[in-house]
């Protein structure tokens, strides 16, 4: 992805929310200072969702036997035997 053209900071402050548009559409957006890059408005990636645990218990149930040794043939199958 090339680098952005910079902005003057001047326009950066005149059309501000056009520019987050443009950042969270997924283009970086350079604001730049006496002619020198400055900042660099960029989209923040979405928060992770927290992990619930427990949310299935009582649904999805394990056997007992789960994690029992597979029958030779269906091993063999596996191992390419």
């Amino acid at each position: 992805m090339p680098n952005p053209e910079p902005i003057n900071i001047y326009e950066a402050k005149t059309h501000f929310s056009k520019l987050c548009d443009q950042a969270a559409s997924g283009s970086d957006v350079v604001v730049a200072r006496h002619g020198q890059p400055w900042v660099r408005i960029t989209a923040l990636k979405p928060a992770k969702k927290k992990v619930r645990f427990g949310v299935l218990k009582g649904v999805v149930t394990v056997a007992d036997d789960f994690d029992a040794a597979l029958p030779a043939a269906i091993q063999n199958a596996f191992d390419g035997l």
